[in-house]
């Protein structure tokens, strides 16, 4: 049995090997990540782990796994930031403020079934400063990341509470992903 990770995300990556799992083959899945009308944060991180699950072809002897993260300030999908004016309006929106960082991963079995589990954390961002929001869009740390910003580096300063994965804002909950890859019947080392 062999192991497909729908995912070119280093981050995804790394984490998926610290529970003793290596995926044998990376393929990077097509899928249009643009919410629906009205879809809600969490249907919409489920879909699109669903989606990019199925985007990615599997073979006989192979267990897919896809994830994807999210940020939800009450109903609204913070996605990745377009540009640095997006990225410093999600950081003045997420200021001060209590969030959910909603990770998905589906995995998708030798039998064909797919399996899926969502983690939903609480982040609380300490107030920013206009100064600190400018450090953090010049680092350009936060480019190309649900919310804006990268929980495992300069962000995770700006953290005043957690509740829920450490593992899952930084894009993989791996107590959700051994279930999943566990009832798969994928042996972890």
């Amino acid at each position: 049995m062999r192991l497909v990770l729908a995912s070119t995300s280093p981050r995804r990556l790394d984490l998926l090997t610290r529970i003793g799992a290596m995926p044998d083959r990376i393929a990077a899945p097509d899928v249009d990540e643009e919410p629906r009308k009205a879809e809600l944060p969490r249907d919409y991180v489920l879909r699109i782990a669903i989606d990019k699950a199925h985007a990615v072809p599997r073979g006989a002897e192979e267990i897919l796994l896809a994830g994807d993260t999210t940020i939800a300030v009450g109903r609204r999908i913070l996605a990745k930031p377009q540009d640095e004016a997006d990225l410093r309006r999600m950081l003045a929106l997420l200021s001060g403020r209590r969030h959910h960082c909603l990770s998905a991963v589906c995995v998708i079995g030798l039998d064909g079934k797919a399996r899926t589990r969502v983690s939903d954390t609480i982040v609380t961002f300490k107030r920013l400063s206009d100064a600190e929001i400018d450090w953090y869009v010049a680092s350009g740390e936060g480019m190309g990341k649900a919310g804006g910003y990268a929980i495992q580096g300069k962000a995770e300063a700006f953290v005043r509470f957690l509740s829920g994965s450490h593992s899952g804002v930084v894009g993989l909950p791996l107590f959700e992903t051994r279930a999943l890859l566990e009832s798969a019947g994928y042996a972890l080392g």
